[in-house]
């Protein structure tokens, strides 16, 4: 019984390694492209890398290309490890959900909260209030990795645990804030595949390629509905079946398409999707910029939402749950520790960007809210790093802090 345990418990740390593992180098490439696209964009081949992004290839543009078909790529991988973490993984208990929970919902709340008090008497700005709610998971573990045993594996859970639960609450937003001009047509026929996928996951359908096939319908209904159509790789995640047998009580490539899916589609997406996706849209020229443009309130209300807000989102969540019993700290980690995680939780690259175009069509507005992004996402890693580098001594506190 105990070496099954055993077992069972080096699958599952393995598995988490090699999660931990491919997020943190996809980080580190993320930071490359968006450096990238940066330079590209101040330099004598600006004006190709912007006519290629505006392009168009069939019905969309290149950019749109990348921002509505690619990721819902990764849109569909962040679905998958949602239901897997909720339903087999870290997340699969009310206890395992309390902390990273919590510390995400301050997270989302307070930068926004800040966001609208910069922006109270912009309302065309206010669209943005999302923005900075979201916490890039693959920037802030490949910072994470850069300090290598400093860090204690409880607290790279508890991060990937509330990217995850914000992810969630991104998808929510984008969902119920950023649609308009609804096709009641095309989504009564999204909703039809939709049940068809449920059917298929009912009867046990083994197999991936009609999932996938139907993938492909519901993300061409989607887009022609109106909602944003890399929220069809979500909704078809969550049809995806995740498949125990008696003798392996917990899921497996083996016998779970979900597993099956989300190994295959891991490597790409975190790899060449999300790297593509911040080349395509990092691109800031900086011609023109005065210091007064970084001090707009626009620009302001992102960054201080990122910097500030997730550090008074994320941390002071964590200690009224400590400090009334509701939770414990992560093992082995310290206060110190836990407040350089939570600036890494300003680091909201590649959601925030994609709320940024969801809620900005004004290249004008769209420019300063990557300034803003920049500027933030800058800041929080380059503290979170620089505390937690200070902090790696410390003596871990007691898990009632």
């Amino acid at each position: 019984m105990s070496s099954d345990k055993s077992s069972s418990t080096g699958r599952i740390n393995s598995s988490l390694r090699r999660f931990l593992n491919s997020e943190s180098s996809s980080g580190l490439l993320l930071m490359a492209a968006a450096l990238l696209a940066i330079v590209t964009a101040n330099s004598p081949l600006a004006s190709t890398y912007f006519t290629a992004l505006h392009t168009y290839v069939g019905p969309l543009s290149l950019q749109h290309w990348v921002n509505d078909a690619l990721m819902a790529f990764f849109f569909l991988l962040v679905g998958l490890e949602i239901k897997r973490e909720i339903l087999d993984g870290h997340l699969s208990s009310w206890g395992r959900r309390l902390l990273p929970g919590v510390a995400a919902a301050g997270g989302m709340l307070v930068p926004a909260l800040i966001y609208v008090t910069f922006n109270s008497g912009h309302p065309e700005a206010l669209r943005g209030w999302a923005i900075p709610s979201a916490t890039d998971i693959a920037f802030a573990l490949g910072v994470l990795s850069l300090l290598g045993p400093r860090v204690p594996a409880s607290l790279k859970v508890f991060l990937a645990a509330l990217a995850i639960i914000d992810d969630l609450g991104a998808v929510i937003i984008i969902a119920v804030f950023y649609t308009s001009g609804l096709s009641l047509p095309d989504l009564g026929g999204a909703a039809a595949v939709v049940a068809l996928l449920i059917v298929l996951n009912k009867r046990n359908v083994n197999s991936l390629i009609p999932y996938l096939l139907l993938g492909i319908v519901l993300w061409v209904l989607v887009l022609r509905s109106g909602i944003h159509a890399t929220l069809a790789g979500v909704i078809l995640a969550l049809t995806i079946p995740i498949r125990r047998t008696p003798a392996k009580p917990e899921a497996s490539p083996a016998v779970s398409l979900l597993h099956r899916l989300e190994h295959a589609l891991n490597v790409p997406v975190t790899f060449l999707v999300v790297p593509i996706f911040g080349f395509a849209n990092a691109g800031v020229p900086f011609a023109g910029t005065t210091p007064a443009a970084l001090g707009e309130p626009l620009t302001l209300g992102i960054a201080v939402g990122l910097v500030f807000g997730k550090l008074i989102g994320v941390f002071g969540a964590v200690w009224l749950s400590v400090r009334t019993g509701l939770a414990n700290l992560p093992p082995s980690a310290s206060w110190g520790q836990m407040l350089g995680v939570s600036l890494l939780c300003g680091i909201g690259f590649t959601m925030s960007l994609f709320i940024g175009l969801l809620a900005f069509s004004d290249p004008f507005l769209q420019d300063r809210m990557k300034f803003g992004i920049l500027m933030g996402s800058v800041i929080a890693g380059i503290s979170g790093y620089v505390v937690l580098r200070l902090t790696n001594r410390e003596k871990p506190s007691s898990l009632r802090g």
